[in-house]
């Protein structure tokens, strides 16, 4: 996804939301592709105490099933796994599309509001990419990119639009996928993540 209105320079940021920012970049590459052996090497060697200062450690149990996760999977393991879980033969075992969860049909309602929005905010789908604008990853990299900006009401109001109502549903799909080991680690920890994202969010209305 990118934003044709970013502005050349850059807001300031503080600490928190610069880790919120790399949080919702991490889970959308994860989600997008298998992870490539640099990625599980960084995972694998993380800063665990580091990561856990993120919201008063309220994802101090996800941190360390990530990083054992990455230690324990192999490259290979990992790009079968994401096969399986994701694409699989027809469809994967999960279905990573808003209008999925909301409808139950691909390219349906919620992606054009969604894409109407996007307009709205400047966004438009990269020309290499190909899933539709409603992809968990797509829309993960839009929050990251609205948390740089640094508009709580513009973050608020397209997470609790486009992935409040059904972002929980996905993580815990994606931990109980059948064939999840790996993706088991990152669907907990985005569950925490987006939880407290959601909480974030409703307070500040």
């Amino acid at each position: 996804m990118e934003n044709s209105a970013m502005k050349s320079h850059t807001n300031y940021v503080d600490q928190d939301d610069l880790l919120r920012i790399e949080i919702y970049n991490m889970l959308a590459h994860l989600c997008r592709q298998a992870p490539a052996q640099s990625v599980l090497e960084f995972l694998a060697n993380i800063d665990v105490d580091t990561a856990q200062t993120f919201q008063r450690q309220t994802m101090a149990s996800a941190w360390p099933l990530l990083k054992l996760a990455a230690q324990k999977t192999t490259l290979l393991s990992v790009e079968e796994e994401y096969q399986d879980v994701f694409i699989g033969i027809g469809r994967g075992e999960v279905i990573p599309f808003g209008s999925w969860y909301l409808t139950g049909s691909l390219m349906e309602m919620p992606l054009a509001y969604l894409r109407q929005d996007l307009r709205q905010l400047g966004f438009e789908r990269a020309q290499s990419v190909i899933e539709p604008e409603d992809h968990i990853s797509a829309l993960l990299e839009v929050m990251a990119m609205l948390v740089e900006g640094s508009d709580e009401h513009l973050q608020q109001t397209f997470f609790n639009r486009h992935l409040a109502p059904w972002c929980e549903k996905f993580c815990t799909d994606l931990k109980a996928a059948k064939s999840a080991v790996f993706y088991t680690a990152v669907g907990e920890l985005a569950w925490q993540f987006l939880t407290i994202e959601k909480t974030r969010f409703l307070e500040s209305q």
